[in-house]
């Protein structure tokens, strides 16, 4: 028998002692006896089985050796950084180059920094916009990085006074409770930008990011705006840009990337930070919305698949 089926013939034969209460006095020795009997014997073979295991020369597995296949040997697999965190990087590298400090993004979060310290008042509207998750507890896998301007303004307000501003990117994953399709996912890739100064304007925000999408797409190109609504922002808007040569375009097409504007005054106050001094302005964007675009790929889901085919294109 089997090593594994010599201990499970033992844990059944364990079963057996409970009979011997509902047999005759007369009867329950000789039962016992046969049981212990029955015991020994197997406890004496889960020994010899043992003991033939330890005696077998196992040879370790050398985790760093090529893979082989019929004893020949193949080409060492290796290993590829993911498309998501390749351009992450270089988009995190465009701001850093224009000064802009990189704080990380947190995987949960609460109501006060997803909503009320972003001017959503209780009850509004538009946070039925961002399709939520929430634990159990009432927590909130943010569906934004605007969750972490809050705290980008307020661990770094004394700035204001030493340096005059405050210059913040934040990437991070985000989660929206989305039917999952080519276009759609419910895990994304997002970076957020903050800046505050006393003079802060809206062509400031313009110039910074028409720069960013030049950087990253290695040519000049044309922008726009066209209105839009966060309640963290006013004005609000859209920034698009023409369809970069990298994706085929020739100037006839125009393509949204991200939303814009300058800070709510209320955000700001909630921060600490007085309106009447200091301005600012936010943006965010998706990152698997520039890799889609600049690989020309057709489904989202590729980015979450796990699929080794696709990831070790990059």
């Amino acid at each position: 028998m089997k090593l594994t089926d010599l201990k499970q013939a033992l844990k059944d034969l364990g079963l057996e002692y409970s009979k011997i209460k509902d047999l005759p006095a007369e009867e329950r020795k000789a039962f016992g006896q046969e049981i212990n009997r029955r015991k020994n014997e197997i406890l004496a073979q889960i020994q010899a089985e043992e003991e033939k295991l330890a005696a077998v020369d196992i040879k370790p597995i050398d985790l760093t050796a090529p893979m082989a296949e019929n004893s020949t040997p193949k080409k060492n697999r290796r290993g590829s950084k993911h498309p998501l965190m390749v351009e992450l990087d270089k988009v995190i590298d465009i701001y850093s180059n224009m000064g802009f400090e990189v704080m990380e993004s947190t995987q949960l979060d609460d109501e006060f920094h997803m909503f009320e310290s972003l001017n959503f008042p209780e009850g509004h509207p538009a946070r039925d916009g961002y399709d939520t998750f929430r634990t159990k507890e009432g927590f909130i896998p943010p569906a934004h990085t605007s969750t972490m301007q809050y705290r980008a303004l307020t661990s770094r307000r004394d700035q204001l006074e030493t340096e005059g501003q405050i210059a913040v990117v934040i990437p991070g994953r985000v989660f929206r409770n989305e039917d999952v399709d080519a276009t759609h996912e419910h895990t994304f890739y997002q970076c957020e930008g903050v800046f505050v100064s006393k003079t802060a304007t809206m062509g400031q925000m313009l110039g910074v990011l028409k720069n960013f999408f030049e950087t990253y797409y290695g040519q000049t190109l044309n922008t726009k705006t066209q209105p839009g609504y966060f309640p963290f922002t006013e004005p609000s808007l859209e920034f698009q840009i023409e369809k970069p040569k990298a994706l085929g375009g020739k100037g006839d097409g125009w393509l949204e990337m991200m939303g814009c504007g300058m800070i709510h005054p209320n955000v700001l106050k909630t921060a600490g930070i007085d309106p009447t001094i200091y301005k600012g302005f936010a943006w965010g964007g998706g990152i698997d919305r520039l890799v889609i675009l600049k690989y020309q790929l057709d489904d989202i889901r590729f980015f979450e698949s796990g699929k080794l085919n696709f990831l070790e294109e990059f």
